[in-house]
């Protein structure tokens, strides 16, 4: 709706308020909206289906005589409840308050197209369609108080039931979007504020550059975050191995005790039946001695008593009948009196000191601290990144309920010979199921086994496993590390006498503040050496790591790579035997030196003929740029040539080369820009002592330029299915000194 009233700015379209919105909202046929007014509803509803079977206007398909437009307005106001609102009939009328046009059709009923005022209007339903005929406009008539109520509602962004639409308040104009970032206070903000707000005073940065560093600060923190989670990790994972040594130890301690503490009781219930038995068997025998002595000295009383009555009975008698029953009598006392009668007791009362034996029960008491040697430990093979270049972590476990005191872990390295021949061995003595052994060496296998002891004595050695140390850090190679605007080339040596899996790189970017995060990795490279994609303009700082079957190396040293311009150094393997080349590998000398009668033999590698040495440039497409410093008076040769160009000929004799020439004689200089031994007819009057050389493999094209002056010299157009590599000569002593990661001038990039 926005395009179209812009399509069409010269209708005199009704205007809405400032601050709302209008949108359509189709509910002729809604079942769901909310019957406010039933009756009326109802009515507008019949009013449109009877209009869409007769194909008239819903005005017109069912008119009903036309009524005083004071009793509708009475009718309305009546009908709204807004008798007590009169008063506000005077407060929103007024000539310069905008109008809106009311149309009886919604937009998408019209059959031509209408200006945007029209297309704007509402639906009217029941009574308020029927005033179309009259021209009727809601803020035209001052004196509607129809008009007033609708007003009323629409100022107050309520929804008008009669037009069947809502009035929403419209949201705040969005803010111009913001474009740089204030450091200061950690927001974005438009630079219009930069000038006229309270920002004025503060650092701020463009919005893109704050967004890198957030995702940098981000990407770090994450590997910050993920170094600190393995951390955990792996200490959680040495605490739940500490849990589980313990929880074993003490379980079978615990089962330990239990077993002798049952037998114990055992032992010493069946003592004590035993003891019981034999102390009944003594007290039965006692008792019936006791007894037997005891009937038997009842039975002696009693013949003592009747002997005495016996006696007395006679003492009474005549002494004729005394006579004759006392010698029977005295025979008879006689004859029991010489019958010894047993006074003594034949068992003592006093209980016999009752010793028990214990020994046999101290014995299984002793036993409770005394078990049996341990059964041979398992030893685990090696868990991925459990070593270190100088570490390694070995780790085995127990599948019996044996008690165990200490572990020996025994460890020897493995040579050239099998394991467990003539090396050297170590012990050392650990508590834990698991060891962390240190001082190894890097990249090297190791053989362990390990034996459990307690109390009882050693048990059977495990096993034994093959562990192995983590490589070294690979050796990065400076010298060689090539570059242009978009990759790097990164030589390393491994650094390892036995061969490693991959290697990983590690990029970081130098120019980021507080960098300290692996911003990007390349995994899996199974060489020495790796193209890296880059950004332009930046510098890295690169880290090699090597990955072995026992984990990763640590970082080797780090490298710094810059992404302006190309780098590279001379090839000293391509290099002539007259030349030398310094020590960065980025100037060639030739020496005063007596000129050798014959010249060196050939070779397929070293220039012989052409005094020449070629430069490693990174094999990568694109446009590389590069310059050259040379002396006015010097005869020299720069250009480009193919890996494979003939070492016996001149650079720019063959089909293989592109070059510029500079000859200095008899004060005249002359250039050429040579191939294949042609050369165009060309005049330089300013001799460059700096020269930029672009190299365009998109255009295929090579560009010589005079750096001081900005000048153009000359542009060959030539076909690189394959890479070439920069190529300079001496012709005379002198040297050649070669800029590079240096930014193309803005000149060159039209070229």
């Amino acid at each position: 709706m926005e395009e179209e009233a812009e399509e069409a700015p010269e209708l005199d379209r009704p205007t809405a308020p400032r601050d709302f919105h209008f949108y359509h909202v189709d509910l002729y046929d809604s079942e769901d909206r909310l019957q406010i007014f039933p009756e009326e509803s109802s009515r507008m509803r019949r009013e449109v289906v009877q209009a869409e079977m007769t194909g008239e206007p819903r005005g017109l398909a069912k008119r009903k005589p036309q009524r005083n437009l004071e009793e509708e307005v009475d009718e309305l106001v009546h009908l709204y409840g807004l008798e007590d609102d009169h008063e506000l009939g005077d407060e929103f009328v007024d000539e310069n308050m905008p109008r809106i046009e009311v149309s009886e059709y919604p937009p998408y009923m019209t059959t031509e197209r209408e200006p945007a005022s029209e297309q704007r209007g509402w639906r009217l339903s029941g009574e308020a369609a029927e005033a179309e005929d009259l021209s009727f406009r809601v803020w035209g008539s001052a004196g509607k108080c129809q008009d007033l109520r609708e007003a009323y509602r629409y100022t107050h962004g309520r929804a008008s039931e009669e037009y069947e639409c809502y009035v929403i308040p419209e949201e705040e104009d969005e803010e111009e979007a913001a474009d740089v970032f204030c450091v200061t206070c950690k927001t974005p903000i438009r630079a219009l504020e930069k000038v006229l707000d309270e920002h004025r005073e503060h650092e701020v940065t463009p919005l893109n550059k704050a967004l890198e560093s957030a995702k940098d600060e981000i990407h770090r923190n994450m590997y910050k975050l993920e170094k600190q989670i393995i951390e955990m990790e792996n200490f959680a994972s040495h605490l739940e191995e500490v849990f589980i040594t313990v929880e074993e130890n003490f379980g079978r301690q615990e089962q330990n005790f239990e077993s002798h503490y049952n037998e114990i009781l055992e032992t010493l219930a069946q003592k004590y039946e035993e003891k019981i038995q034999a102390l009944g068997e003594k007290k039965k025998e006692k008792l019936e001695a006791l007894y037997g002595q005891l009937v038997s000295c009842g039975e002696n009383l009693d013949t003592c008593k009747e002997l005495m009555e016996t006696v007395e009975e006679i003492c009474h008698q005549e002494k004729v009948d005394f006579i004759k029953d006392a010698v029977a009598m005295a025979d008879r006392l006689r004859k029991f009196l010489e019958t010894k009668t047993d006074v003594e007791i034949s068992t003592q009362p006093a209980l016999e000191d009752q010793t028990l034996d214990f020994a046999d029960v101290e014995q299984l008491l002793g036993a409770i601290n005394t078990i049996p040697p341990p059964s041979a430990p398992v030893i685990n093979p090696q868990a991925p990144n459990s070593a270190t270049g100088s570490s390694v972590r070995v780790c085995w476990s127990l599948y019996s309920d044996d008690t165990v005191e200490s572990y020996e872990l025994s460890c020897r390295p493995v040579r050239d010979s099998s394991p467990g021949k003539n090396q050297a061995e170590f012990t050392m003595t650990v508590k834990e199921t698991y060891c962390l052994v240190t001082n190894l060496v890097p990249n090297t296998q190791y053989e362990f086994w390990v034996t459990a002891q307690n109390r009882a004595g050693l048990s059977p050695a495990s096993e034994r496993a093959v562990y192995m140390t983590a490589p070294s850090p690979p050796i990065i190679k400076n010298k060689e590390i090539r570059s242009c605007e978009e990759a790097a080339l990164i030589c390393w040596e491994s650094g390892n006498l036995n061969p490693v899996d991959s290697y990983t790189v590690e990029l970081t970017q130098a120019d980021t503040p507080e960098a300290s995060g692996v911003t990007e990795s390349v995994v899996g490279i199974p060489t020495c050496e790796a193209l890296v994609q880059l950004q332009p303009r930046r510098s890295y700082t690169i880290y090699v790591r090597a990955l072995g079957v026992g984990g990763p190396s640590a970082r080797s040293e780090p490298a710094t790579v810059h992404t302006t311009g190309s780098y590279f150094r001379l090839n000293r393997h391509t290099c002539h035997p007259w030349l030398t080349i310094s020590e960065d590998g980025l100037t060639a000398v030739r020496s005063e030196r007596k000129t050798p009668a014959r010249e060196p033999p050939p070779s397929n590698t070293c220039f012989s003929r052409c005094v020449a040495v070629m430069g490693n440039l990174i094999p990568v497409r694109g446009r590389h740029y590069w310059e050259v410093e040379v002396d006015e008076h010097l005869d020299y040769m720069v250009g480009v040539a193919f890996e494979d160009v003939p070492r016996q000929e001149d650079l720019g004799a063959n089909c293989l080369s592109w070059c510029m020439r500079h000859t200095w004689a008899s004060s005249r200089h002359k250039y050429e820009f040579l191939h294949n031994k042609m050369t165009p007819d060309i005049r330089i009057t300013v001799s460059p002592r700096k020269i930029g050389i672009l190299l365009d493999y998109e255009n295929s094209k090579l560009s010589f330029f005079n750096v001081d002056i900005s000048q153009h010299l000359y542009t060959f157009s030539c076909q690189l299915p394959q890479f070439v590599h920069p190529c300079f000569s001496l012709e005379k002593p002198g040297c050649l000194k070669i800029h590079n990661g240096v930014s193309m001038p803005k000149h060159i990039t039209f070229y």
